[in-house]
């Protein structure tokens, strides 16, 4: 994720739901997690103002909320990608993300 001039652009979000389920051989890859983007913009500029993420888990073809252990592990993934974007994320009580920038 990358915020620029104020405005957020999210790279390799890849697919909210999929039918990779079954498939082995990219467990590392976790395609059973998803986030849920909830993009807060400035309704005046459009610069943002804030980002929750949803973590879900997709077990059966049914989206369920990620256990904090799935949430830690996409903070720490997001938290790796971002640095070289000046974003980091972080880990809320209620198991949600928001993201930060400088």
């Amino acid at each position: 994720m990358e915020v620029y001039q104020g405005k957020l652009i999210l790279y390799s979000c890849g697919d909210f739901l999929n039918d990779y389920e079954g498939i082995s051989g990219y467990d590392d890859f976790r395609g059973d997690l998803a986030l849920m983007y909830f993009a807060g913009p400035d309704p005046s500029t459009g610069e943002l103002v804030s980002l929750a993420m949803t973590p879900l888990q997709m077990q059966r073809f049914r989206l369920n909320r990620a256990s904090r252990a799935d949430a830690e592990w996409l903070r720490d993934i997001l938290n790796r990608e971002g640095e070289k974007f000046g974003t980091r994320v972080r880990l809320e009580p209620d198991h949600t993300l928001s993201l930060l920038w400088d």
